[in-house]
């Protein structure tokens, strides 16, 4: 059973938006689903396309429900974080005051320290990149000294 498209879309104004797009992959999808429109079968669009009759399918399903838009490639969410808000507040505040060199063993703070400061408060491992990110994300960056000549 095929499912049907949208009545408010035409070839031409199909062809018309892959014509306006500046992504090439939505304009390719847009021209196989205006060759249904033209009366061509899905096997077709699928060949115009470049891929199987599911992702044409697919392509359909996005189409009714998102329009055109929903034709163009996303962002992947990727993994969620490891930090809360609870981690990322105290995160902040343990910086921002510094190390106590009596309590924390150290004299400033290095990624590796926040790595174990991380787990010893919390009992989160975080890898060493994956903080430096974390970081990054807060608004903090490395800091390093002006490079000096040795003789100077």
């Amino acid at each position: 059973m095929t499912i049907a498209m949208r009545g408010d879309f035409d070839a031409w104004g199909l062809r018309a938006t892959a014509r306006r797009s500046k992504d090439a992959a939505q304009a390719r999808r847009l021209l196989a689903l205006a060759a249904i429109y033209d009366g061509a079968t899905r096997t077709e669009a699928a060949e115009i396309g470049g891929v199987t009759l599911q992702i044409v399918r697919d392509w359909v399903l996005k189409l009714n429900t998102e329009g055109p838009d929903g034709l163009i490639d996303r962002k992947a969410p990727g993994q969620p974080s490891q930090l809360n808000e609870m981690h990322c507040a105290a995160l902040t505040r343990v910086i921002e005051a510094g190390p106590i060199p009596a309590i924390h063993g150290v004299v400033r703070w290095r990624i590796v320290d926040l790595c174990q400061w991380m787990w010893e408060e919390f009992r989160v491992a975080i890898a060493r990149q994956t903080l430096s990110r974390e970081l990054r994300a807060l608004g903090y960056r490395k800091l390093s000294a002006r490079p000096r000549h040795h003789a100077q």
